[in-house]
């Protein structure tokens, strides 16, 4: 394997549906490295190979080039795009960890565990700022600002998990809490792809619909294996949202079957505060059949997703984008 895997990364660059985009993901991260050049300060590219080092599935560049190839758009744009989202991508998860206290991602040492908060926060308004002049370099103000409208989603979700989500079960708050963190950037993936190739709204309306519907499946996925996962795989302790109070849908489908069990009723009084209460909440929901139920709606999204793209069946990039969406509830990290 080459430097940068993590376990589960090998299988998704061997699966069918990344044989088309290959190139065009290595030339992603190219331009991504070329990012901190050296007119910037040694540290930040030191900074910025840790981080691609690190690895990542870079399934939002894969949602880029397939959307985009379905309908001739440019290459070169494509590509420009395909690393605008990753670095986007890429700066929340340096701030996420930060926010989390995380140590470790992908079993290796977040951007925070080397440096110090002030550090890391900058290094992510840096990521963030270079993502935003690669989408500018799209040279389509469109889809500039829908980049810009996405990024503030993808914030205003962070605030309202840090201060409005804390031991709440309710379906409507997770929807949109995964929408905001998850979904919308998929969503403006294949949205801002198919924006460049096409003008028809028809069109661009169902590969909208596609990439939210398959960012819904792999917020949801990604809920479940925070049950189902081990540690060394997922890159972080099993359970480890319940223990910081946040309720994702395995947990709902437990509370909504067994509301009086003691350690639910505690969850909206501050109880996913105890530590040993919720490791016991999160054994509960794994032998329940809660986990089952998650996976079932996540399947339902994927479905939704392939319905979407169904006029486009007679092109090989549908193919590859229904295999995705397919993956995505299959994979095991």
């Amino acid at each position: 394997m080459r430097r940068g895997y993590f376990p589960g990364e090998a299988d998704f660059l061997s699966t069918a549906f990344i044989t088309p985009v290959q190139d065009g993901i290595r030339e992603v991260e190219q331009l991504m490295r070329s990012q901190a050049g050296n007119e910037h300060h040694p540290d930040l590219r030191a900074a910025l190979e840790h981080l691609l080092t690190a690895g990542g599935k870079r399934v939002r560049p894969t949602i880029v080039f397939l959307s985009g190839q379905l309908f001739n758009a440019s290459h070169p744009r494509l590509v420009t795009l395909g690393a605008a989202v990753e670095m986007l991508h890429t700066a929340t998860l340096v701030h996420d960890d930060l926010i989390d206290g995380s140590l470790l991602r992908r079993g290796i040492p977040t951007l925070n565990a080397r440096w110090s908060p002030a550090a890391t926060v900058l290094t992510g308004d840096f990521l963030f700022g270079r993502a935003a002049k690669l989408a500018a370099e799209t040279d389509y103000l469109p889809l500039m600002k829908l980049f810009a409208e996405t990024l503030t989603v993808i914030v205003n979700g962070e605030l309202t998990q840090m201060f409005a989500a804390k031991g709440i079960i309710e379906r409507k708050n997770y929807y949109s809490r995964i929408y905001a963190k998850t979904a919308s950037l998929f969503e403006m993936s294949s949205l801002a792809a198919t924006m460049i190739g096409t003008e028809d709204e028809t069109i661009r309306a169902a590969m909208k619909t596609y990439g939210y519907e398959v960012g819904m499946a792999f917020q949801i996925m990604d809920d479940v294996l925070d049950f189902t996962g081990e540690q060394a795989t997922v890159g972080k302790p099993v359970g480890s949202d319940l223990l910081n109070g946040l309720v994702t849908l395995p947990a709902i489908y437990y509370a909504e079957s067994h509301p009086d069990d003691p350690e639910v009723r505690t969850l909206a009084d501050g109880g996913w505060g105890n530590n040993e209460k919720m490791e016991q909440l999160v054994k509960s929901i794994q032998a329940s059949n809660a986990i089952r139920h998650a996976t079932e709606e996540a399947i339902e999204h994927v479905e939704k997703s392939v319905e979407a793209i169904k006029p486009f069946e007679h092109a090989p990039e549908y193919h590859s984008l229904v295999a995705l969406a397919r993956y995505i509830v299959d994979r095991n990290s």
